[in-house]
């Protein structure tokens, strides 16, 4: 029996005297003892018990049970990019990328919007199963995040957490107001006076005396972002009642109609972590304009001139990574990001996938993806309101023409009409032609090469020695204390992570540092008590829960 089924070699392992696969057509098969826990249909053969059962979630939870690189991790401020996948086939492929273009690249495999579960169907335990077994099937155990992408809600953070998810990604463009950067003074005063002042712990006054920057440009970044500012901290608080420090946090708010000017972009960060927000990513709205499924529309020189500054202000008032959404296919901005950033920067894709799955449907069954197309053309006025695109379907080629820019642009955006009507057909394709699918995913993306970790090593310099300097530099709250790990670390007082005893003579953290404990958080306590405080991990081998507190330094 076992003869008659292919298996996927990197998915075997072994589990107590079993060993078990993934056969192509995703069906798990496992053979030897103790097949109890595992549902499926029961033979043998030779002696051997053989379960043959289905890539189901009771399955995956007996497999994690002793397969721990099945469950998401964090990811930490290491360069990271999200693979967003909306049908839940596209993993093995994205592994097959991050192998040959990804090289210390901390993958997101589960990265989905709430707007694309509901549009699509899926349930967030879907969307990280779905990964999940994409991992297994192709052997990666380097780890992978878990991205709930443009939560709105408190009711997004319970469906999310319920399901597994690591990292959330907070969407507050709804509370943006998009004209301050031209309303009159007299306008952007109102705004400012009309703020959720006690929400946001502050008042007017306390705002223009805390910030340098002129006072026309915080009360414009104020009236801009502050709604968005306590909304952000609204749902961050009910993130941290459910799930403590044990999730990561992106601040997005790239999905507005106008740039976060470097001002801006600095209110917001101050602010976020004057409220005790402990994000490890924020996404700004660049300049240019970020169209879904074509590359970077706009000024190169432009971008890299501002995105610097963006990056300085990440690295002085964090440091944290920055945010580049919508960048399926951005490949001209690609490089110039990661080397900006020195590998602070996050990478969002989503349609990447999706279009490299009609290009198949388009090879194995053509009359199929014409349908497809004659559907999107048709709803296309109404799904584009969304999403930022500009094609016009009034004037699209006759033809899906999967290279053609407004092609892409109309079936980006058409998907879950396209999946109400399409879906059982489009992954009967696509389950039939498996390994083509994968291999275009992994021929598209492998245009990732640029974010490599290795070719950043040469391109950023010692900016890199951050990431291995803090080693959960994501809970880090005050940019002072990251100053004092950089000086720490030029004058030789930091050593692979931990203080030396010079460094912390007649301090309490000693006593961790004669146990050779690694250190792990920096923070700034607030509320008056000024310096750092010691916080150390219960295991060194994942990013880490906190179980020892040696007070402030």
């Amino acid at each position: 029996m076992l003869s008659s089924l292919t298996l996927r070699d990197r998915s075997r392992v072994e589990i107590g005297r079993a060993t078990i696969a993934l056969s192509q057509d995703y069906r798990l098969v496992a053979w030897g003892e103790d097949l109890q826990q595992i549902e499926g249909e029961r033979t043998s053969s030779d002696g051997n018990d053989i379960v043959i059962g289905a890539a189901s979630h009771s399955n995956l939870q007996f497999l994690r049970a002793s397969l721990p690189w099945l469950t998401p991790k964090l990811i930490g401020t290491h360069l990271s990019v999200g693979f967003g996948d909306r049908i839940g086939l596209a993993t093995a492929g994205h592994i097959r990328a991050m192998r040959i273009a990804g090289q210390g690249v901390s993958p997101v495999f589960a990265q989905q919007s709430i707007r694309e579960m509901s549009r699509t169907g899926r349930s967030p335990s879907q969307v990280i199963d779905d990964a999940a077994w994409g991992v297994f099937a192709e052997g990666w155990r380097e780890g992978f995040g878990a991205d709930a992408d443009h939560v709105k809600s408190e009711s997004d953070i319970d469906a999310c957490v319920a399901a597994g998810f690591t990292f959330y990604t907070i969407d507050p463009s709804e509370h943006v107001w998009s004209d301050a950067d031209v309303a009159k003074s007299g306008d952007v005063e109102a705004v400012v006076r009309s703020l959720p002042w006690r929400a946001l712990e502050d008042s007017e006054p306390n705002l223009l005396q805390r910030h340098w920057m002129p006072i026309e440009a915080t009360m414009r970044a104020a009236a801009k972002y502050g709604r968005a500012l306590a909304h952000v901290v609204r749902i961050d608080r009910y993130a941290r009642s459910r799930l403590g420090t044990g999730f990561e946090l992106e601040v997005s708010v790239d999905e507005t109609d106008t740039p976060t000017t470097p001002e801006q972009h600095e209110y917001l960060a101050v602010e976020l972590r004057r409220l005790g927000v402990r994000f490890i990513s924020l996404a700004p709205r660049f300049v240019g304009s970020f169209e879904k499924g074509v590359d970077y529309i706009g000024n190169v020189t432009d971008f890299e001139a501002q995105f610097a500054q963006h990056a300085e202000i990440a690295q002085r008032v964090g440091p944290y990574k920055l945010g580049l959404h919508s960048g399926s296919d951005k490949f001209s901005i690609y490089e110039t990001a990661a080397r900006l950033s020195g590998g602070f920067l996050h990478l969002k894709t989503s349609g990447t996938s999706w279009l490299e799955a009609l290009r198949v449907v388009g090879t194995w069954d053509p009359d199929l993806l014409a349908d497809i197309y004659a559907l999107a053309l048709d709803g296309y006025a109404e799904e584009r309101a969304s999403y930022h695109v500009s094609a016009d379907s009034g004037d699209a080629p006759a033809v899906a023409n999967l290279d053609a820019s407004r092609v892409r642009q109309i079936l980006h955006v058409t998907f879950s009409a396209v999946m109400r009507r399409y879906g059982p057909q489009l992954l009967q394709v696509l389950r039939a032609h498996r390994d083509d699918y994968e291999a275009e995913i992994e021929s598209t993306l492998c245009a990732i090469s640029p974010l490599s970790a290795r070719e950043l090593n040469d391109a950023s310099g010692s900016n890199n020695d951050l990431h291995d300097s803090v080693a959960s530099v994501q809970h880090l709250e005050c940019s002072a204390c990251v100053r004092e790990v950089k000086s720490m670390r030029q004058e030789n007082l930091l050593v692979d992570g931990v203080i030396s005893h010079q460094a912390q003579d007649g301090r309490k953290g000693a006593d961790a540092v004669a146990a050779g404990i690694d250190l792990c958080l920096l923070s700034h306590e607030g509320d008056g008590v000024e310096g750092w405080r010691l916080l150390v991990p219960t295991d060194k081998d994942d990013p880490p829960t906190y179980a020892h507190d040696f007070g402030c330094l």
